[in-house]
């Protein structure tokens, strides 16, 4: 009988991710039900949770062996499914943990060169599952925040009391005897707008300005807003998923950059040396996202340059508005105005990635892409077949591919064909900078 309810309980879960049942996802958009992360009689560990530690209980629900491909709400790929040479499965906008047990050798302009796993994105420590603490940092970088300290839910809050409101407003209410406050009926993800009297959740049940991300820190300055559409863990090699990410100081709201500042404080604080966030691009700077396809096609306008390896931060947390952009048909390939802005999540992942600092492509090398003797855009990689225009082999190229194979090369990019890129595609910074 056990078995049948919890099997029930996520088919219930997973319908309401696809968008057929959003006020009955398990989160709900707040607190979920008590039995599915805690055991009363027979816990793992404290508090009273069902597994090993509080990462390990959300990976319970958010990985599964035996994905074939990108599934649902699953964040993380076990490794029975990426041995060497395969990728992890999942697609969503924040990346899959399972790149940061992926460490790959390779040689650097002749120098034999390691990328290491835990380079890869952020170290959630979940021991049931094998995510160790980042043995590099011993401490956020830019914070103070104990490696060790690092979970799942240092971002998001599983007893979220954060909610918005009828008029959109974000607040957390006191839950004090003698006091009134809107219930949450559903998920504040995909675009929900609840009638007067009730609320939705926040986006992705992330802590709001009541939370503090770890012991000894400071509470986030509030929630960050966007919209994603009901099925957002999905190949992107035909189409792209835009999660519609929004910008506002007041109302509870607080921009993306700041609420990563709770834990990266000194990333905001070096004045002069930091890229700028926080403020509007400028027309210069969204003329330049706009025009910019791809190396060597400044052809684009503002109705076709979105591009999800760079997306943006609109200037509003109005729900309706991201929740109209919030598509993954290629409905909406809007770039930004003037008055949009650049955030964390323009370069990098808000879980992992396959490359580098978590970013959402490789940051470490001049080319994304090369060419095959055809003069068509490639990806590198250790299984590549074929030569470039000047003769070179496409193995040869170790540099460039950073010791991946086709697939994980495909997977790093969502599954993009390459010719979706120019050949010799430069660094996805001249979506904004053109300096290629």
């Amino acid at each position: 009988m056990k078995t049948i309810r919890f099997a029930l309980m996520l088919t219930v879960a997973a319908l309401a991710v696809i968008g057929l049942s959003p006020a009955y996802a398990f989160h709900s958009g707040g607190v979920a039900e008590c039995t599915g992360c805690h055991s009363m009689h027979a816990p793992a560990s404290h508090p009273l949770l069902a597994k090993g530690d509080p990462s390990s209980t959300c990976l319970n629900c958010h990985e599964h062996a035996g994905d074939t491909g990108p599934s649902s709400y699953h964040i993380s790929t076990a490794p029975v499914d990426m041995p060497n040479g395969i990728a992890p499965k999942q697609r969503t906008p924040g990346g899959d943990f399972g790149w940061v047990k992926k460490t790959y050798g390779y040689l650097l302009r002749g120098t034999a060169t390691t990328d290491p796993g835990q380079s890869h994105g952020h170290n959630i420590v979940a021991v049931d599952f094998g995510y160790v603490a980042d043995p590099d940092n011993t401490t956020a970088p830019g914070g103070t925040m104990t490696s060790t300290d690092l979970a799942c839910t240092s971002c998001h809050d599983p007893h979220s009391s954060t909610r918005r409101l009828s008029d959109g407003t974000i607040v957390s209410p006191t839950k004090a005897q003698g006091t009134q406050y809107a219930p949450i009926m559903g998920a504040g993800s995909y675009g929900l707008v609840p009638p007067a009297g009730l609320a939705a959740g926040v986006y992705r049940i992330l802590g709001g300005s009541t939370y503090t991300p770890f012991t000894g820190g400071t509470n986030f300055p509030g929630v960050p807003s966007a919209v994603t559409p009901a099925t957002y863990n999905k190949s992107e090699a035909v189409n792209q998923v835009r999660t519609a990410y929004g910008y506002s100081a007041t109302g509870g709201y607080t921009s993306w950059g700041q609420w990563c500042a709770t834990c990266h404080g000194d990333m905001h604080t070096n004045s002069g040396y930091v890229h700028p966030v926080e403020q509007g691009l400028g027309a210069t700077i969204a003329g330049n996202y706009n025009a910019y396809l791809k190396t060597g096609d400044l052809t684009g306008t503002t109705a076709n340059s979105f591009n999800s390896l760079v997306p943006f931060a609109e200037n509003t947390s109005d729900i309706a508005t991201l929740a109209g952009h919030a598509q993954n048909n290629d409905s909406q390939l809007g770039g930004p105005t003037a008055n949009d802005g650049v955030m964390c999540l323009s370069c990098h992942r808000a879980h992992a990635s396959a490359w580098t600092f978590s970013l959402r492509w490789n940051g470490e090398n001049e080319f994304l892409t090369l060419a095959n003797t055809a003069g068509v855009s490639v990806y590198p990689s250790y299984d590549a077949v074929g030569n470039t225009p000047d003769g070179k082999t496409l193995l040869s190229q170790n540099q460039v591919f950073k010791g991946y194979s086709q697939a994980e090369m495909l997977a790093a990019y969502y599954d993009r064909p390459a010719t979706k890129f120019a050949p010799y595609q430069r660094q996805l910074c001249n979506k904004c900078h053109i300096q290629d």
